[in-house]
């Protein structure tokens, strides 16, 4: 991993392999670490690239930033690989990131992945439900309210037993709450349409944080997109249904 001065500020950037290029871009809380062995299938076919983004892993971790910047630091990462085209492959947070490059630069972006996503927020999904369930939530303890919550998340709560640091965030509560912020009022809905990029969508059926219908909508308001349902997935289908998921994102690549 390197340091890299992308932007105005320092993110911290790994890349491996050759070939085309595919820019990987996490969720909300997570870090380059969180891309595991995606990371070493994909790069012995393309030239991947993954990064923390700002506010996250060792990136800088300005007190406020938007989801504006975490677009721009990812074309701003293009231009000092000097690429001229490349694949992005974004999740839940990374996803709207990726949307929001594919409709800035249509023409620099050639496939475009968009896991378990979503059109537009008021919020973080992540806050969102815990604001719903505000109530439930503040007569249990911390290890309550997190097993509350992981129903909405997961189909499956065996995940956890092989996984038990997936959720895992080394953000301190004052960084936790600028990612969040980070994410209020986006609204990309109007703007799809410019996408030109040969997109699939992928959601878990049991998804509480980005329900199925939200990728839909992504999928129908793009125009070449295909939206596909994992069907024993909640918000963790490259976990929870591993082997398919990632084949499925290996044949949209190389068709």
């Amino acid at each position: 991993m390197s340091m890299m001065k992308v932007n105005g500020i320092h993110l911290n950037v790994e890349v491996k392999g050759d070939g085309e290029p595919l820019i990987l871009i996490h969720g909300l809380g997570s870090d380059i670490s969180k891309w595991d062995t995606d990371f070493l299938r994909l790069s012995k076919k393309y030239k991947t690239i993954a990064l923390d983004c700002r506010g996250h892993g060792q990136s800088d971790k300005p007190k406020e930033y938007t989801l504006e910047d975490h677009v721009q630091d990812i074309i701003s990462l293009m231009d000092i690989f000097k690429l001229k085209t490349a694949n992005l492959y974004g999740v839940s947070m990374g996803s709207y990131i990726a949307q929001g490059v594919a409709i800035a630069q249509p023409y620099r972006i050639k496939k475009l992945i968009l896991g378990v996503t979503k059109t537009n927020g008021l919020t973080s999904s992540t806050q969102r439900l815990m604001t719903e369930h505000a109530e439930a939530l503040k007569i249990l303890s911390e290890q309550e309210q997190q097993r509350f919550l992981l129903k909405y998340i997961v189909h499956n709560m065996r995940i956890f037993l092989e996984h038990p640091d997936v959720l895992n965030s080394s953000l301190t509560p004052e960084e936790t709450i600028a990612a969040n912020k980070a994410l209020e009022h986006f609204d990309y809905r109007a703007e799809l349409h410019k996408i030109s990029a040969e997109t699939l969508v992928i959601s878990g059926k049991y998804d509480g944080l980005n329900p199925p219908d939200e990728g839909k909508l992504s999928a129908d308001l793009i125009p070449n997109a295909t939206f596909i349902e994992m069907k024993h997935s909640g918000h963790l289908p490259m976990l929870e249904e591993q082997a398919l998921f990632s084949q499925i994102i290996d044949d949209f690549l190389a068709k």
